[in-house]
């Protein structure tokens, strides 16, 4: 009996949890199979293994994993991998498949077009300036995968100008984005966080943006929303499910031997029990640069 398992990241902001576990429900009636369940990174339960649990006791005899994380760093890498080998080990009859994460992804692109749209962008805007925004991560490669996203958005915007900032763990922060989009000549800032729920991210990010219009009175400034719910977020799980379910994911590194020396190395195996105060997400930059850094950031 095959299961889904979809992988939330978890935020200590319960709303954003409640979310991720709202979207599962919206999209079941999309999927044939008879077993699927939510579980987190952490922050939340059910984690990673307790969720394998839940699909084994419904009787799954193959779980698919599917990451609900935008871009590939740390978690998707190393952390979800690590848990399924553990799974492996207690319930070896059980066949286990793992998805990727969005990635880039042209119902993205759709889906950033529309979302700066309904903020007012036009096609014939000069004097706008896009500022896409990431979670930032130690992970060089996630941190690209932002920039390629920025360059796709761009081509389809008629090459108005899209930069790229980061909340926290690297650079350009968000100040030195809004101040680079105004010395390229900005009228209108367009601030747009890639997240996909609300938490404690995004919350900052409405302080930001208060801040901002205070500190620039000749700039207007528009922010879109968390994606959530919108259909081409739906879009891109699906395809993503069905490679999971196909084991047609590439590049998990299951097999690297990078992943195998960090995991021999580092703590990978603390489930995400924490007790300091980390409103962010542990990514540890396992990427094919091969890298090996930890950050943190979360939704």
């Amino acid at each position: 009996m095959e299961a889904l398992l979809f992988v939330g990241h978890g935020s200590k902001d319960p709303n954003g949890n409640e979310e991720i576990i709202q979207f599962v429900e919206q999209v079941k009636s999309d999927y044939s199979q008879p077993i699927i369940e939510t579980c987190f990174l952490e922050f939340a339960s059910p984690d990673i293994l307790q969720g394998i649990d839940h699909c084994v006791n419904r009787g799954a005899t193959s779980v698919s994993l599917v990451p609900m994380m935008f871009l590939a760093a740390g978690h998707s890498k190393i952390h979800i991998p690590v848990a399924i080998d553990e799974a492996k080990e207690k319930y070896p009859h059980v066949n286990f498949t793992y998805g990727r994460p969005v990635g880039v992804h042209n119902r993205i692109i759709d889906m950033l077009e529309s979302c700066l749209q309904e903020q007012g962008l036009t096609s014939d805007a000069e004097d706008a300036v896009v500022l896409l925004i990431g979670r930032g991560s130690s992970d060089p490669d996630a941190n690209s995968d932002l920039y390629k996203i920025g360059r796709l958005l761009s081509e389809r915007l008629h090459h108005l100008p899209v930069e790229m900032a980061f909340i926290g763990v690297t650079n350009p922060t968000v100040e030195a984005g809004v101040e680079k989009a105004i010395k390229l000549g900005a009228k209108k800032v367009f601030l747009v966080p890639y997240l996909f729920f609300t938490g404690v991210l995004m919350n900052r990010m409405h302080d930001k943006l208060a801040t901002f219009k205070e500190q620039y009175k000749e700039q207007q400034f528009q922010m879109t929303d968390y994606f959530g719910f919108r259909d081409e977020v739906k879009d891109v799980f699906k395809d993503r499910a069905e490679e999971a379910l196909q084991g047609q994911a590439k590049l998990n590194c299951d097999m690297c031997e990078y992943r195998l020396h960090a995991i021999e190395h580092m703590d990978v195996h603390h489930h995400h029990h924490h007790d300091h105060d980390h409103d962010h997400d542990h990514d540890h930059g396992h990427h094919h640069h091969h890298h090996h850094g930890h950050s943190h950031g979360e939704e």
